[in-house]
């Protein structure tokens, strides 16, 4: 992925600034910062580039999903519907909030659908938590009128998919809160870090407070600040900002060298007729860090990727054996396996998780691959690239389809 890709002298001078001042908390102690406030200028970079009016760096994806959540007002008891294809940290998120996940149909756009949204929503339904997946958005049109009919909460999580935009808005914006994530493999990256993000004031104070321990952060005396609301240190530390901020300067390029590859080999890709690509309510908004594609059946799908990793071709993610991204391989939230008690074992699951049936989303991902974007390629390395791709799945379809 591109943050990884691109790293060098930028990222050196910004985090030297931070260790030769010996400032490496992003609050209070002016006087050794010599003026380097790099966590802040790290959410006045997402503001710009995303629009929101409101952006607060936190320590990870995962701790600003639950700084989404709390400042949405989602916590103990609330019905809160999912997608069973995620990076696990959502459903973690809801269950330590002591909400209860209910788990919704995705469709071939890879995110929770209008109408899994629909067929999901009880009484209890408090909130939709949407992850917008593998570099796009979801199909807000569809969506957002499900959100208005019965009046839920909207929550974001962008994860992997800053730089995706729905007609011209960012994702994390349609909603209450919304949530990034800047580790290792994102579009741009702090090594490890997040970002909450909003449109709403209240919301924007609540996630303030909540991801250090309740403190308000008025004044300049961190021993005298109030504490409005109970919370916790999911803190970014100023050297992961530092590294961040100067990712976040690159976005605009390395989205468009990401979308030019994408182009690329899916018109490459686009010569094998039995492969089918993700839909895309909106194109014009990729962000381009993943090409999905998907094979006429589950079957198949798992020859090419058995024959992938004997021909030794990376880059491709099945994620249908997944460990992390799919509701397949999640044993510990099927039998509700934790450190000590959550709430949904004093107030049980609303659905059965071990008896879930979601066939769209298991045929869904059961037949997608998807090819992770490199902003570096040359056209010599996507040539290479797809044409392994390409000659170990003309091989498997013609000995499955014949």
């Amino acid at each position: 992925m591109p943050g990884m890709e691109l790293f060098g002298a930028e990222e050196r001078k910004e985090v030297m600034d931070v260790l030769e001042t010996g400032a490496l908390f992003r609050y209070n102690h002016e006087e050794l910062r010599q003026g380097n406030w790099k966590a802040r200028e790290l959410e006045e970079e997402v503001e710009i580039f995303t629009g929101a009016n409101y952006a607060h760096a936190v320590s990870s994806g995962s701790t600003a999903v639950a700084a989404a959540l709390a400042a949405a007002g989602v916590g103990h008891g609330d019905e809160v519907i999912v997608p069973p294809f995620t990076y696990i940290a959502p459903i973690e998120a809801v269950l330590l909030a002591g909400g209860l996940p209910v788990f919704a149909e995705i469709d071939e756009n890879l995110c929770l659908s209008a109408e899994g949204i629909e067929k999901a929503v009880t009484k209890n339904t408090k909130a939709v938590l949407l992850v917008h997946m593998v570099g796009a958005a979801a199909d807000m049109d569809a969506i957002m009128p499900v959100i208005e009919k019965h009046k839920l909460i909207l929550v974001e999580d962008g994860g992997q998919a800053l730089g995706a935009f729905y007609k011209g808005k960012s994702v994390g914006l349609f909603g209450k809160t919304g949530a990034f994530s800047f580790d290792f493999f994102k579009i741009t990256t702090a090594a490890e870090g997040g970002m909450f993000i909003t449109n709403d004031e209240k919301a924007y104070k609540l996630a303030d407070s909540f991801s250090d321990h309740g403190h308000n952060h008025v004044g300049l005396n961190r021993g005298m600040e109030k504490h409005p609301i109970i919370g916790f240190n999911y803190r970014i530390s100023e050297l992961h900002a530092a590294i961040g901020l100067v990712q976040m300067r690159r976005i605009n390029t390395i989205r468009e060298n990401n979308r030019k590859n994408k182009a690329y080999m899916k018109e490459k890709l686009s010569q094998i007729p039995e492969l089918s690509f993700r839909t895309m309510p909106d194109p014009d908004g990729d962000s381009g860090t993943f090409l999905n594609f998907f094979l006429p059946t589950t079957a198949i799908a798992k020859k090419v990727v058995k024959e992938f990793g004997i021909h030794n071709i990376a880059g491709c993610n099945y994620w249908y054996t997944n460990m992390y991204h799919f509701v397949n391989q999640w044993d510990h939230i099927m039998n509700l396996k934790s450190a000590a008690p959550l709430a949904i074992h004093q107030l049980d699951a609303p659905q059965d998780y071990k008896k879930m049936e979601l066939p769209k989303s298991q045929d869904v991902i059961g037949r997608l691959i998807s090819l992770g974007i490199r902003a570096t390629w040359t056209e010599e390395e996507m040539d290479k690239q797809a044409n392994e791709m390409m000659n170990v799945i003309k091989r498997v379809l013609k000995k499955s389809l014949a």
